[in-house]
């Protein structure tokens, strides 16, 4: 099959056709023609010259040229597309390496084989523009949500028609045991666009979180105008949901404008979502007092909250505990996704056990420490001290509040609990030395004799092999893997060591051996000083 002029102007009609039907550019469809015609005609001249084909845009006429580049004497290799200055003289004046000399080369006749090559490249080529025009219509839609036409469905996956390509709607994305036949119309989020080698792959899911804003925020106005802030949203997709809510504008509800006139708002919303219950509840920036909104609709007597931990302890009365915790623990489950803390719930009869628990272990230490009779340690433990530092090392005037303790018994305390103290870190430090620990490490600032033991204990004997421990090794904190978090157990967590303060102590025992430079810190804290400055300065802009 020859390129005649006769069907010149058929391979413009084909490209333009191609590239309406695949919604693409037509040029890329004549580029792809002119790669197929080069391959071709590589096979009837030969693989190793550089042949080349352009269609001209209006009339359709290929040219067909073979270029040869000149190269250094000793870089000369293809001898049938390159050629050395000394030959190039043939054909070129004045020829310098990197020229290339072009010719004209008859069109080429193109036999069954070779037609068929050339239509496999072209339908590459223009599914490979296919493929990057859906990546690039696709990829900032990511986090919307998209109507969608179902296809069909293959092991529990669903293929979704979206317009401009197809989606995946996978198992573990659909709500409960949602089922759908083909021509359904669904209505999906878009969780992840992804560039990969059999084309762009699009994730959709309807158990996000983020579909569940999205859908209020199609629902209610106040949202999407910015008025309302949806900030946190927990879900059990398809049985049970919380979302909780801020409003920027005082007389607005935030609750009261996402459940809409008699619930038409929010009821949208669950009707889109099987059926799913959605408890909305307003945002507090007070984390306990949020909490108790989100254990909603349970009423809770207590709420204590550690931060390092970032657990917190909530008391209920022990007829509400069930509706707290929730069937199956979704309703404490759900609360702890919303506000990223740990839950640990209980009755008002187990805290105060818990209480008395702990008057009766502090009451004991004081008694055993300090040779006190029951009823002094009781006293102690009653005005608030909790452990032998606290007695030895207070102002006076603490102890004298007590009844029935004068100067001379306050002072006796104080020595008793200081002697205690002091036998303590001595035999500390003994069975410290006898583990090994060296002096590097004992006569280091800010680790008291019980710590060293401790660290000795872990065999960190050392000043460099402390230098080498990380903070949390030190301190101890929480590590997230797969949603759960689990304790990390800290060398020095017994004695409340901070994180910040165990990286301070590592830090310190690094510049001493010479491992950090001072200054390099000092340069390192004043850049981040200026960058919160920056921060500070865009946030007041």
């Amino acid at each position: 099959m020859a390129i005649t002029s006769a069907n010149q102007l058929e391979l413009l009609q084909t490209a333009e056709a191609v590239a309406r039907e695949k919604m693409i550019e037509p040029g890329l469809v004549v580029e792809a023609m002119e790669e197929s015609l080069a391959r071709a005609a590589k096979s009837r001249y030969g693989a190793e010259m550089d042949i080349r084909v352009s269609i001209d845009r209006k009339t359709g006429k290929a040219t067909f040229t073979r270029v040869r580049t000149v190269v250094e004497d000793e870089e000369l290799e293809n001898y049938q597309a390159e050629f050395t200055v000394e030959q190039a003289k043939q054909y070129m004046d004045d020829p310098k390496v990197g020229d290339q000399f072009i010719e004209e080369v008859p069109p080429v006749e193109m036999g069954r084989i070779a037609a068929q090559s050339a239509k496999q490249v072209i339908l590459q080529k223009v599914r490979e523009a296919e493929r990057d025009r859906q990546y690039e219509e696709f990829k900032d839609r990511a986090g919307t949500i998209i109507n969608g036409v179902v296809k069909r469905e293959e092991y529990g996956n669903v293929v979704v028609d979206v317009g401009a390509g197809e989606a995946v709607l996978r198992r573990n994305e659909k709500i409960g045991r949602e089922s759908y036949r083909p021509n359904d119309r669904i209505r999906c989020y878009i969780k992840d666009v992804r560039r990969e080698p059999r084309g762009p792959q699009i994730f959709l899911s309807r158990t996000a979180p983020e579909f569940m804003a999205e859908l209020f925020k199609m629902e209610v106005p106040e949202i999407y105008d910015g008025i309302i802030e949806i900030k946190a949203v927990a879900r059990d997709p398809g049985s049970r949901a919380k979302i909780a809510v801020i409003s920027y504008d005082g007389s607005i509800d935030p609750v009261g404008a996402c459940v809409g006139m008699r619930g038409s708002r929010v009821q949208a919303v669950v009707n889109e979502l099987q059926g799913e219950k959605i408890d909305i509840i307003p945002w507090n920036e007070d984390q306990p007092t949020f909490l108790v909104n989100a254990l909603q609709p349970a009423e809770v007597s207590k709420v204590v909250l550690d931060e390092e931990a970032e657990r917190i302890e909530v008391v209920v009365p022990e007829e509400q505990l069930s509706l707290a915790i929730g069937r199956r623990g979704q309703n404490v489950r759900l609360a702890s996704q919303l506000t990223g803390l740990d839950i640990d719930i209980m009755t008002e009869a187990e805290e105060s056990a818990r209480r008395q628990a702990e008057f009766e272990q502090r009451t004991k230490l004081f008694m055993d420490s300090l040779d006190l009779d029951e009823f002094f340690a009781q006293l102690l433990v009653s005005e608030g001290f909790t452990n032998l530092e606290e007695v030895a090392y207070v102002e006076l005037d603490e102890l004298l509040v007590i009844d029935g303790v004068d100067e001379g018994t306050a002072e006796e305390l104080q020595a008793r609990a200081r002697d205690y103290l002091e036998a303590q870190a001595r035999a500390a430090l003994e069975n410290a030395r006898a583990l090994g620990v060296e002096d590097s490490l004992i006569d280091f600032d800010g680790l008291t004799p019980q710590m060293i033991e401790a660290l000795a204990k872990d065999d960190v004997k050392t000043l460099e092999d402390f230098a080498t421990c990380a903070d949390w090794e030190l301190a101890g904190g929480w590590t997230t893997v797969d949603g759960e978090r689990s304790k990390d157990d800290g060398i020095l967590e017994p004695f409340d060591v901070s994180l910040e303060e165990a990286q301070h102590l590592v830090m310190t025992a690094r510049i001493l051996l010479g491992w950090v430079d001072p200054a390099d810190l000092e340069v390192e804290e004043e850049e981040g000083i200026d960058e919160e400055a920056d921060t500070e300065e865009e946030a007041g802009a």
